[in-house]
């Protein structure tokens, strides 16, 4: 059971990974293609449509998580739901924090838009993408009934 465990850790980080890379295009898909057709300078408009993003990627987070990387534990309950919502507000702050500091720092050193607007996304994608694993596994699909069989 212990090396269960162990395996089960690293396991599900690999999981949530590759459903990270589906959510991280189409977060940067979304953005890049808001930017495209409705391009913007404007700080308020950027986040909004970080958001909007975002929003898109952490709904396919939530229905790939649930069905694989956390399907032992998701149980598709109300509380669940509620604490998913919780941590990807949560998620959506430093997504939105970590965008636009980065590119009012990039911004300041005279990066170009596109390529601002790019790497700062990464950023905020990067650091969104830990808390969101660190919440949805100890909070959100948390195993309260390791050891017990479910039927």
């Amino acid at each position: 059971m212990g090396n269960d465990k162990k395996k089960k850790g690293p396991f599900q980080f690999m999981q949530f990974s590759v459903i990270g890379i589906a959510n991280a295009a189409i977060d940067i898909g979304v953005l890049n293609v808001l930017l495209i057709f409705f391009h913007t300078e404007d700080q308020g408009l950027l986040l909004l449509y970080n958001t909007i993003a975002y929003t898109l990627a952490i709904g396919n987070s939530y229905f790939w998580n649930a069905s694989i990387t956390f399907k032992r534990s998701a149980e598709g309950s109300h509380w669940q739901r509620l604490t998913f919502i919780g941590q990807a507000i949560v998620s959506l702050g430093v997504n939105n924090l970590v965008f636009f500091a980065g590119n009012v720092l990039l911004a300041f050193i005279g990066v170009p838009n596109w390529l601002r607007y790019n790497i700062a996304k990464g950023l905020a994608m990067f650091f969104s993408f830990l808390a969101s694993f660190f919440m949805i596994k100890y909070f959100v699909f948390k195993d309260f009934g390791a050891g017990k069989v479910k039927e």
